[in-house]
């Protein structure tokens, strides 16, 4: 199948529905899960579908090497292109790598100035990110004035900014105490949790909306990849 028919029928537009429109430009996200649940693969899948639709995107780790990284999008893509079908995989594939930038930074004193110096030196490479994934990032740790200047990083640039959490169960309830004190600093937080046959994905926060939404999506728990539940 054609990467554009296959994008406008994946997962991610219930996603973004579900969320009354999904992250969107200027807007900061969070996603919180226990270790191991899916964080990385639903992140990356996100990543992918801003580069399926000709999109640049900036993956920043601060607890990974870019070899990691860079496996774990050639995984979730391979899955993908023998999931769906892909016509001319390894075309895709190349404009998917030509597309994205990988940076990995040590996890001390990493900040939204290091971060806006990231995305100056992709602009001036010609690729200016649509979409930055930022993991590894202490979010407990951080002062709530730190978080929002990653969201007025985003604002600024007109960016959406995913950040990774790992929590220490993996039953979430509500917003865990690694969240820290940027709850009101996101603009949405999503949970993973495994499920029966699935790992479930929650809405914790959608933007102001005070009735969040049925998702109606959800991970594989053999691929990794965003499916309808």
């Amino acid at each position: 199948m054609d990467s554009k028919f296959l994008n406008a029928r994946s997962p991610m537009r219930l996603l973004e529905k579900g969320l009354h429109g999904g992250l969107g430009a200027g807007n900061l996200g969070l996603v919180v899960a226990g270790p191991g649940v899916g964080k990385t693969p639903f992140l990356v899948g996100v990543a992918l579908d801003d580069l399926l639709r000709g999109q640049p995107v900036l993956h920043v780790a601060l607890d990974q090497t870019v070899a990691h990284t860079r496996a774990y999008y050639d995984t979730v893509f391979d899955d993908y292109a023998a999931h769906a079908r892909l016509n001319d995989e390894a075309v895709v594939h190349a404009n998917v790598d030509r597309l994205r930038s990988l940076r990995a930074y040590p996890p001390q004193g990493f900040d939204a100035a290091k971060l806006r110096d990231a995305i100056k030196r992709e602009t001036e490479a010609g690729q200016t990110p649509h979409v930055v994934i930022l993991e590894g990032y202490d979010v407990a740790g951080a002062q709530a004035a730190e978080i929002g200047d990653l969201r007025s990083l985003a604002k600024e640039q007109e960016l959406e900014i995913w950040i990774s959490v790992t929590c220490s169960t993996e039953e979430i309830p509500d917003l865990p105490p690694e969240v820290g004190h940027g709850k009101d600093r996101f603009d949405v937080i999503l949970a993973l949790e495994p499920g029966s046959g699935s790992v479930k994905l929650r809405a914790l926060k959608d933007h102001d909306n005070p009735d969040v939404s049925n998702l109606h999506v959800a991970l594989d728990p053999k691929t990794l990849l965003l499916t309808r539940s």
